[in-house]
């Protein structure tokens, strides 16, 4: 075996660690996928399409990854050429004509040619020709405005076409952008290549075609002011469609490009010329017309000559676009002498990587480790290929456990979890794969729940009968069992919850002695793990078994939801705050309800057997049973059950513990106000005494 293949070798099964294995890969797609096709209904319902996009979507899991979000109206139809209007109803939709000609090859104009059907439309518009066109500055400055209005997504500024700022703890570039079902002229030669070249395959290239593309509000910046009425074609859609078609060795490549960029081209610019749209279009033209042997032994000349290709496009200082390849995505950037100058730079970098040859991979720290060692020594040995392609039981359970986990099914009202129910029943009789049925189990656990607690709050209110409350209660009382009996062990607590809540102290002990026997066993999938245990436990079981008997997620309490008058103070806090969820470790829960509820029934010294044991966990847990993150919500909960009990000083101990950890939660204030209330109530009784 050459030195080439035995250094590719070993960076394909290093970056499988890294990126991820093609079973791991393949798991972030679907449960992404399933996510988005039971958000789907709801969001045409809502008259709002949004669409994940970037290298999150494609399966990329990187520490530093923003997420990229299109959001478009479906009330606007978007069509090339207008014979197409006559498909839309015009009393529904509203329709806009793209126009490609006399602008620059990729970007369009989109005049209205009905009236507008909301404000933000109409304020976007300019008269241009003896028409009304969309002004891609003002449609920006629109979006900026609204989404900085918006509490939960913070810190709004502009970047390119989209508003970048956070939701909750994640990065993320928001564009507010057009759908189009039809595919414009420009990109004709686009889809005679895809037929010549065979690539993608055959069915890729029709659902690509099928599901259009998009128009984003930024214009031509070739000259010194961008045009206005300029907006740029998007292909994010089909761009996805086009990685999840790549095989495992093209994914580790385009991966390793983007670490190049990012640890090495780009460190320390502020500024790059090369930004990872690039690297991705390397891989499709050079996927598609390269005639590179995509293999594990020969990753390191993949990346070579997609290195060349780049060298190649800034010494010519051009770098066609995939779809539209008359556009010169360099063009922006060299119309200015800063940019022309980057590039100078830019292309005496290359060619010192270039003269390296494929050495210049040692400047990348998270190479480095992968291949230096194989570099050196000769007689290292290298793990088997086939063992990298196959994942271990635990790391497949751990792998989709934590993209589960992550997803959210947060909806404005009632009906529209109404309306996931019902889709959850069409998407059940349907064929689906491993990990997309585990997601709508999740799913349907997550839904039930809210929708429970949302009836029951509804059903109290005043002007309900009896009757009502009746069938209510019995309603929500029926899909909490069912979440309980889809989800994960954690999901029972919600039942405990709601029987806490409507006073059935007893029912709500022994669900929580049920989950509490549960978590306890050393077999649970939840922070720390007993592997051999865990295997014993899992034998033969199928990852839905698996879910339900082993696997526990934190209790997610929304900020909207009324769950117990106890931590009402919180959410409100919370909610205050622009954080729209309380997470709980299901070990404090768990120790929380069984204090409150022996409280109430006059057991004390259960009572305070369950208040040792909860104050003992956070004590003495290492990170295994409450993490960092939870420890702020988890102390005040201790001081909440402790004020409960009467022990003013201990729940005044717990309380200031709270403030000094991680105030992740943003529940500050009302801890300032728990610990007034202490403090009043101390003074109270001495004066009484």
């Amino acid at each position: 075996m050459s030195d080439n293949c035995r250094v590719s070798e070993a960076l394909y099964v290093g970056l499988c660690g890294y990126l991820g294995t093609p079973t791991e890969v393949t798991v972030r797609r679907e449960v992404e996928d399933m996510t988005d096709m039971i958000k789907k209904p709801v969001q045409t319902h809502s008259g709002k399409r949004m669409m994940i996009s970037g290298s999150f979507r494609e399966g990329f899991r990187f520490n530093s990854s923003d997420m990229d979000v299109m959001l478009w109206f479906t009330n606007h139809k978007v069509i090339t050429d207008l014979s197409q209007s006559s498909v839309y109803d015009l009393s529904k939709h509203s329709i806009i004509l793209m126009k490609d000609t006399d602008t620059s090859p990729g970007f369009v104009r989109l005049q209205l040619l009905t009236l507008p059907r909301d404000k933000f439309i109409e304020s976007s518009l300019v008269p241009y020709n003896d028409g009304m066109y969309l002004s891609c500055v003002r449609w920006r400055q629109r979006m900026l405005t609204r989404i900085s209005g918006n509490k939960t997504f913070s810190n709004a500024k502009s970047h390119g076409p989209c508003a970048n700022g956070f939701f909750g703890h994640s990065e993320t570039d928001l564009v507010l952008c057009f759908h189009c079902s039809h595919w414009p002229q420009l990109t004709c030669d686009w889809r005679k290549r895809c037929i010549l070249h065979n690539w993608p395959p055959k069915h890729v290239y029709v659902d690509i075609l099928k599901n259009g593309c998009h128009v984003v509000p930024v214009g031509n910046k070739t000259t010194a002011d961008e045009f206005e009425l300029d907006w740029r074609l998007s292909f994010s859609q089909a761009e996805q469609k086009l990685v999840y078609s790549m095989n495992h060795t093209q994914f580790l490549c385009y991966g390793l490009l983007k670490i190049f960029l990012k640890e090495v081209i780009n460190l320390k610019i502020e500024e790059p010329f090369l930004c990872s749209y690039f690297v991705k279009t390397t891989m499709f033209w050079l996927i598609q017309i390269g005639h590179i042997t995509w293999c594990p032994n020969n990753l390191l000349d993949c990346f070579w000559k997609c290195l060349r290709y780049l060298l190649h496009c800034v010494h010519r200082g051009v770098f066609p676009n995939f779809f539209v390849p008359q556009n010169n995505m360099f063009a922006s950037k060299l119309s200015t002498v800063k940019g022309e100058r980057s590039r100078k730079c830019l292309l005496e970098q290359l060619n010192l990587y270039y003269e390296k040859g494929v050495t210049c991979l040692l400047q990348s720290p998270t190479v480095r480790v992968i291949i230096e060692p194989v570099m050196c020594y000769s007689f290292l040995r290298i793990e088997p290929l086939l063992g990298h392609h196959i994942m271990s039981g635990i790391d497949l359970d751990v792998c989709i456990r934590n993209e589960i986990v992550a997803k959210s099914f947060l909806c404005q009202n009632i009906r529209s979890y109404y309306l996931i129910l019902r889709f959850i029943i069409i998407l059940m009789n349907q064929s689906l794969t491993e990990y997309e049925t585990l997601t709508l189990q999740q799913c349907t656990a997550n839904v039930s729940v809210v929708t429970a607690f949302i009836n029951i709050s509804t059903s109290s209110l005043s002007g309900s009968t009896n009757k009502k409350i009746y069938r209510t209660n019995k309603l929500a009382c029926s899909l909490l069992k069912l979440a309980g009996r889809v989800g994960d062990v954690s999901c029972l607590l919600y039942l405990a919850l709601y029987y806490f809540r409507t006073c059935k102290y007893r029912e709500a002990l022994h669900v929580t002695a049920l989950v509490k026997s549960r978590l306890t066993q050393p077999y649970i999938l939840y922070s720390r793990l007993d592997r051999a245990r865990y295997n014993e436990c899992v034998a033969g079981l199928s990852l839905s078994k698996r879910m339900k008997k082993v696997w526990a997620f934190d209790v997610w309490l929304q900020e909207d939801v009324y769950y117990i008058q106890e931590l009402v103070l919180e959410q409100r806090t919370g909610k205050e705050n622009d954080e729209n969820i309380l997470y709980i470790s299901p070990y404090v829960l768990t120790d929380m309800l069984s204090v409150l509820c022996n409280y109430r029934l006059g057991n004390r010294s259960q009572c305070l057997q369950s208040l040792t044991d909860l104050e003992t966990l956070l004590l003495y847990d290492d990170g295994s049973y409450v993490s960092l993150e939870l420890r702020d919500i988890s102390w005040q909960i201790l001081g909440i059950c402790q004020h409960v009990v009467g022990d003013l000083h201990g729940a005044l101990v717990a309380y200031q513990q709270s403030l000094r950890e991680r105030l992740f939660h943003k529940i500050q204030n009302a801890t300032y106000y728990r610990i007034a209330l202490v403090l009043y109530q101390w003074k109270t009784n001495r004066y009484i005494q």
